[in-house]
């Protein structure tokens, strides 16, 4: 896999994941109340033994940069590498990324420079665990110019991705674009060709692609640069590339969520808590999941409750009730507090506390109200960003069951019925959301 360069595309603004990436890049984002979503594609590289990594941003990178300068750092006796590429102005191409292959494309000059056989291209916010060094190995002995990565999936999600038929060699006959109504009827197949049962087979009657592809060096460089019009990988180049080269698809079995919208990315999240088995694991001694070294204490849990939870390190939990939450780095939560289904994202530092472990008041800040949650609060299906002041006896419970609301005056939105609370908010005792 020496052979094999890595490119990460993280340059997209997130928009549906906003707010979470209202200040961050949206790879940058928190995962599992301890890592990042750019930890998993990295991870998976790693484990896979290809060392050369760039990653592609445009958007807030300043956190993601710190994370990867902070988590990845190689011997200087190997030549592996995670290095972030952010957009940038030059006078040969004026304009920012306009879209994934656009992205690619500007950076094309370093790319050729680089002394590898293939590209392996990445989304930043998906979650799974692949061993890439089986799927470069099947690209290199079907001999295919450009392999995509496709899963089977059904009709609830299929028209929000790019789908597509093969033939008996896998070779990819056929795209279509996030198809709707008759043109998505045209494009279910027989995946029991592709190793499913029967009875899965008609739960997930369509092919979708990733969004990870493979392709041959010089098939890259000459499709960037035959095509310059085309800034979309998915859209436009490789459909455009079936026509002229070998395109083979790449069956992968495992699990795999695309956790680009606030929803997605709530429910991922909360999945990792399902008993006994998540269909999603961090516990793998053979693939594990790398982040950045905090060195943080061990949690204290003085007389809670907790069922069905993960709790992260540095966290100082007081006589609370937590169920079915991931609770993130150095969160405190006071006592009387009630957390269910959410994921409370911790914090960047720990404040000032007295010898009791509260936090002073003071003639300046007398009602000052400290990061975490406050006592007698209760929150339910929400996400808390990080460094949140929710005060004391606050109801984060979506009230009036609505799911759509933007009240960033008052530090939350709500998506898809789900409430989220903005960084370094401040929400006033016996608030009620």
């Amino acid at each position: 896999m020496k052979r094999v360069l890595s490119i990460i595309l993280g340059g997209g603004a997130g928009t549906r994941l906003y707010p979470l990436t209202k200040v961050r890049a949206k790879p940058a984002v928190s995962l599992a109340g301890m890592y990042r979503l750019i930890d998993i594609p990295v991870s998976n590289c790693l484990n896979s033994d290809i060392l050369k990594i760039y990653v592609l941003t445009q958007f807030n990178s300043a956190s993601l940069n710190r994370h990867i300068a902070k988590a990845y750092n190689f011997s200087t006796f190997s030549d592996g590498f995670v290095e972030v590429l952010a957009a940038q102005q030059t006078p040969d191409s004026p304009s920012w990324f306009e879209g994934t292959a656009d992205a690619v494309r500007k950076y094309m000059w370093m790319f050729e420079e680089a002394d590898v056989d293939e590209f392996i291209i990445l989304s930043g916010d998906h979650l799974y665990r692949m061993d890439y060094s089986d799927y470069v190995m099947k690209h290199r002995e079907s001999g295919a110019d450009v392999t995509l990565s496709v899963v089977p999936i059904g009709y609830k999600t299929a028209s929000s991705f790019g789908l597509m038929k093969v033939d008996d060699s896998n070779r990819i006959v056929e795209f279509s674009e996030k198809p709707k109504g008759e043109a998505l009827e045209a494009m279910k197949v027989d995946t029991t060709a592709m190793g499913l049962s029967p009875e899965e087979a008609e739960e997930k009657p369509f092919i979708a692609s990733m969004g990870i592809y493979v392709f041959k060096k010089q098939v890259l460089i000459d499709l960037l640069k035959n095509n310059p019009d085309q800034t979309d990988f998915g859209k436009e180049i490789i459909p455009a590339s079936a026509k002229d080269y070998n395109v083979q698809a790449y069956l992968f079995k495992g699990y795999w969520e695309d956790i680009g919208t606030i929803e997605a990315f709530y429910n991922a999240n909360l999945a990792l808590t399902d008993q006994p088995n998540p269909a999603f694991s961090f516990y793998s001694e053979d693939a594990p999941i790398y982040t950045r070294s905090r060195y943080l204490p061990p949690s204290k849990i003085q007389d809670c409750q907790i069922t069905e939870s993960i709790i992260s390190e540095g966290c100082i939990l007081k006589k609370c009730r937590i169920h079915k939450s991931v609770i993130g780095l150095r969160q405190r939560i006071h006592a009387n507090c009630e957390i269910d289904s959410s994921l409370l994202i911790g914090s960047d530092y720990y404040e000032k506390m007295d010898e009791k472990g509260e936090f002073p008041i003071t003639a300046e800040q007398p009602n000052a109200i400290p990061i975490g949650i406050g006592e007698g609060s209760v929150i339910r299906r929400a996400i808390i960003d990080k460094n949140a002041r929710i005060g004391r006896n606050v109801q984060i419970i979506n009230k009036d069951n609505v799911d759509e609301v933007e009240r960033e005056a008052e530090g939350y939105y709500i998506r898809s019925g789900i409430v989220v609370i903005l960084k370094n908010a401040v929400i006033p005792d016996g608030t009620i959301i």
